[in-house]
């Protein structure tokens, strides 16, 4: 088994590339893939999404929502042990956005004086609709459900739908539902993929057209998002999984085998990087990696085994901060930080969609059950994007005001730039205004 080994000083500028872009080529290579089904879907609503399910999902399917007697079973039949589980760590998400919510709505809506008689500030408001789109068929991601819909009914968006793979014998998975039904999320539909990207950008007779999309998914769903960014906000970016392990000698070396692991199983196209300094580690870890690989079942061994040679392996540095600086360009969706001092190097790390801190926040807690949001920004884009929130379900209006001693004051400075600027209508609604 080949294990990436990369001594970043020395590596080729081609190979650094393939490593810094990742899964990213993969997405570019499928655009002309997806169009036909965005266009199909857009032309024939229902019944292409109920074509492309029989297709990809083996699914045959005489309605795409989910009725209320199937919400009903998934309370009854739902494991007690899942169940339970999903109420323990769906509740600390609650929590998480609930105290985001409370510091939010302190400054819902507000104006400050900016000069005597000039008030300026921001109204918040919930985005009207928005579609949740959650990878489902044969695994079932209920973690994702919670991570989504909790703070979009917190943020009180109108309208919250989710969109879910189908399994083989047409219905969705107990503890989709039972999660759906727990984040107060009741309007759920049996369709994935691009096709269900674009269900939700150009609406069918059953799946209503929504303002906003959000939810990580394979390429063929980041694709299809990209193609459709002029017809819907297709939300962050969130493709394949990716994560760092940022490390120095103080690192647990059997515990670094497994966190690199965690990741890494999500598919083909996962990114999961080891980065140190600390060269013992990184020969430890290029050792070992493979038996851990090779205990796993079928298809995460695969898996791992693929992005190992592509995405995947050990980056070594000479010097911490040359890892850090490898971290921030990088820009990773997950970051795990194994140092033996990290309050001195967090105010360094600046790009990262999360970041985990010491042995025991392995990233699956982050994943499922601190109450942070596990989606969170891939493929570099936590140069620019966060992590999900409640902001992401919540928008901005200025909002301004002024009185006569503020319109006297700002009526000379702002005259003067609507001449400078060519627009004498902006300076005839100042000069020619009736004051009150």
């Amino acid at each position: 088994m080949k294990i990436g080994f990369y001594d970043w000083k020395n590596t080729d500028d081609a190979t650094k590339q393939r490593v810094m872009h990742r899964a990213q080529a993969d997405i570019e290579s499928l655009l002309d893939q997806i169009k036909p089904i965005l266009k199909n879907v857009q032309e024939n609503g229902d019944q292409a999404l109920i074509e492309y399910a029989a297709k990809f999902d083996k699914a045959e399917l005489s309605s795409l929502k989910v009725s209320e007697e199937e919400f009903e079973e998934a309370r009854k039949t739902l494991d007690p042990a899942v169940k339970n589980a999903i109420d323990h760590c769906a509740g600390n998400v609650r929590k998480f956005h609930e105290e985001q919510m409370r510091r939010m709505e302190n400054d819902r809506e507000w104006l400050f004086e900016v000069e005597p008689g000039v008030f300026a500030g921001e109204k918040v408001t919930p985005i009207s609709s928005v579609g949740l789109y959650v990878p489902g068929g044969k695994n079932q991601y209920p973690s994702a459900v919670y991570m989504l819909g909790i703070p979009a009914t917190l943020a009180g968006v109108e309208k919250v739908v989710i969109t879910t793979p189908p399994r083989a014998d047409s219905k969705i998975g107990d503890a989709l539902l039972y999660a759906a039904e727990l984040s107060e999320v009741k309007d759920v539909y049996k369709a994935g993929g691009a096709q269900a990207i674009a269900a939700l950008a150009y609406g069918t007779e059953t799946i209503p057209a929504v303002k906003k999309v959000l939810g990580p998914g394979s390429p063929y769903v980041a694709g299809a998002k990209q193609l459709l960014s002029g017809v819907i906000d297709p939300g962050m970016p969130a493709g394949p999984s990716e994560s760092i392990i940022l490390c120095d000698g103080s690192a647990d070396p059997h515990n670094t085998v497994l966190d690199i692991l965690n990741e890494g199983e999500h598919g083909p196209d996962s990114a999961a990087l080891l980065v140190t300094h600390d060269e013992a580690l990184a020969k430890y870890v290029q050792e070992n990696l493979p038996k851990a690989i090779n205990a796993l079942p079928e298809p995460q061994k695969g898996w791992l085994t693929t992005n190992m040679e592509s995405y995947s392996g050990i980056i070594l540095t000479e010097s911490l901060q040359e890892s850090i600086d490898f971290c921030n360009e990088y820009a990773t969706e997950h970051l795990l930080v194994k140092v033996e001092n990290p309050d001195e190097i967090m105010p360094k790390l600046k790009n990262a969609g999360e970041i985990l801190i010491g042995e025991n926040t392995p990233s699956s807690f982050g994943n499922y059950g601190i109450g942070v949001n596990h989606v969170l920004p891939t493929s570099a884009n936590a140069h620019t994007y966060s992590c999900t929130s409640i902001w992401d379900f919540l928008k901005r209006t200025s909002v301004a005001k002024m009185t006569r001693e503020g319109f006297d004051a700002l009526k000379e400075p702002v005259t003067t730039l609507t001449d400078y600027e060519g627009f004498p209508a902006h300076g005839n609604v100042i000069r020619g205004r009736n004051i009150k």
